[in-house]
């Protein structure tokens, strides 16, 4: 894995071979970013990347303009590659790192987001409840995206923050919005 564009555009992005971290994959990050550029400016802005993972998009935000980023995610590898990444890029004092189960985060978290990166496990049980936390919490900027990955099998089009969707084969990427 690593970065497309911006500051630090071909740096890899560090990962491990754990089987648990399904990671964004390269022809999706790109059309994402393509779709993004059109529609926010990602200068200077604030990033949440829920289940962050390894942080693909979310260090792609940061090399492409954004002036944070606030990555969760609870699994020990994803945690280990996140601060491995952040010393690499030398990037320290534009990220922070949250070691947490996101439904508690969510529960607890402040301040608001200009762009918020979405990634739950595609067995996840409540993508309602999950949109609602977000959105209708006023985590989300009001001029601010959601972005939440999901499988093709998942219809998000009744909520009432519904943008549109994309799919990459067998990959769903919805877009909210207020």
């Amino acid at each position: 894995m690593q970065i497309l564009a911006g500051t630090y555009k071909g740096r890899k992005i560090r990962s491990s071979s754990s089987l648990a971290i399904r990671p964004c994959s390269s022809r999706v990050k790109k059309s994402l970013f393509d779709i993004l550029s059109g529609r926010i400016d990602l200068d200077g802005i604030a990033v949440l990347d829920l289940f962050a993972g390894f942080g693909s998009l979310g260090f792609e935000a940061l090399s492409r303009g954004a002036g944070s980023v606030c990555f969760v995610d609870q699994h020990g590898d994803a945690l280990k590659a996140l601060k491995s990444t952040t010393l690499q890029l030398g990037v320290h004092d534009q990220v922070r790192i949250v070691h947490s189960d996101v439904s508690a985060f969510l529960g607890r978290a402040t301040g608001r987001f200009d762009l918020v990166f979405c990634d739950p496990p595609y067995s996840w049980p409540d993508y309602d409840r999950l949109i609602e936390k977000i959105v209708g919490s006023r985590l989300l900027a009001e001029e601010g995206l959601l972005l939440i990955e999901h499988s093709t099998h998942i219809d998000c089009s009744r909520s009432p923050y519904y943008s549109f969707h994309r799919d990459y084969g067998m990959t769903r990427v919805t877009f909210f919005q207020h």
